[in-house]
């Protein structure tokens, strides 16, 4: 199997990459190589996708291609130079703007056009669209995989490493809103080992790469289980934790994973079966947690968790 990786580098991409070498397939990572080095085993293509695909990219025989932009003119460019190959696209579930459903539409207008998301972080769905109709209308076979929250080892966000290192701390911790609110997370693992698997059978469609919907209460329960930790949890309302400017989703003074009900109720809620019946296979928070004990995280601090929990056993 001869796959062009377009990154390789960092996260997700980089983890395919491994993967497939670890297959023992011949792998080319293709990109600047300014987030860090491919991985072993796989040659580095050096390509600024704001310029012309080199000779070589478009000359390299590709089975497969993997691609995980956000950019619409990096996903035209690039597959107007690989439309043989079969594509494996790695969209998003925030191209759909409902989020209280978790229903696949309705879709996003597209967005043709590159835009910073430091200035508009909210054409970040839109671009997406637009990437994969570009992809499909072009590429001589294709797949769509939008995942939801990607999670393990190598995560940059820290959007779920803070649960398994909170945790691990020991002692009361705040847990966001209701343990019946659903949320879902997938394994990056898992992901690229579907990723692959999608390439190598040539699968084509349109899936939710998403892990297991499961209850927040559920799923603490499980990270504690994978860092061996018996949390005192508190639960502390939506209402609360509004009133005192705590921030949701993720970055700083955040609480990881919590959204606002009900509008974001769909979310993290999306059905793996399709996904599942075609292959992915999903481990469990608890077979997750301890990969991700030394992943960055950028949340609330102990101090402020500390406050906001007096202040909740005070009111």
């Amino acid at each position: 199997m001869k796959l062009l990786v377009l990154g390789g580098t960092r996260f997700l991409s980089r983890e395919t990459a491994t993967q497939a070498v670890a297959r023992g397939w011949d792998v080319t990572c293709a990109c600047r190589g300014e987030s860090g080095p491919v991985p072993d085993g796989a040659p580095h293509l050096p390509w600024d996708r704001s310029e012309e695909p080199p000779a070589a990219l478009a000359d390299g025989g590709w089975d497969a291609v993997v691609d995980v932009t956000r950019l619409p003119s990096h996903a035209r460019t690039a597959v107007a130079a690989l439309s043989d190959a079969h594509w494996v696209f790695v969209s998003t579930v925030s191209v759909y703007t409902d989020n209280s459903s978790a229903a696949m539409q309705p879709l996003a207008d597209p967005i043709t056009e590159d835009v910073d998301l430091a200035v508009d972080p909210e054409a970040y769905g839109g671009m997406k669209v637009a990437c994969e109709q570009a992809i499909r209308s072009v590429a001589a076979s294709s797949v769509v995989a939008r995942p939801g929250l990607i999670v393990g080892p190598g995560d940059p966000t820290g959007r779920f490493a803070y649960w398994p290192q909170r945790l691990a701390r020991g002692g009361e911790m705040l847990a966001p809103g209701r343990p019946e609110d659903v949320v879902q997370v997938i394994d990056v693992r898992d992901l690229a080992a579907w990723l692959l698997d999608l390439a190598a059978a040539r699968t084509t469609g349109v899936f939710d790469a998403v892990g297991t919907p499961m209850p927040f209460g559920e799923m603490l329960a499980g990270v504690a289980s994978g860092v061996g930790s018996d949390p005192e949890l508190t639960w502390v309302d939506q209402d609360f934790l509004e009133a005192h400017d705590v921030a949701p989703w993720a970055g700083e003074g955040s609480l990881p994973l919590w959204l606002p009900r009900p509008e974001y109720d769909g979310m993290l809620a999306h059905d793996p079966r399709p996904a599942e019946a075609a292959g992915l296979r999903l481990r469990t928070p608890a077979e997750t947690a301890p990969g991700c004990l030394d992943s960055p995280v950028v949340a609330i601090t102990p101090e402020r968790e500390a406050e906001l929990l007096a202040a909740w056993h005070s009111r």
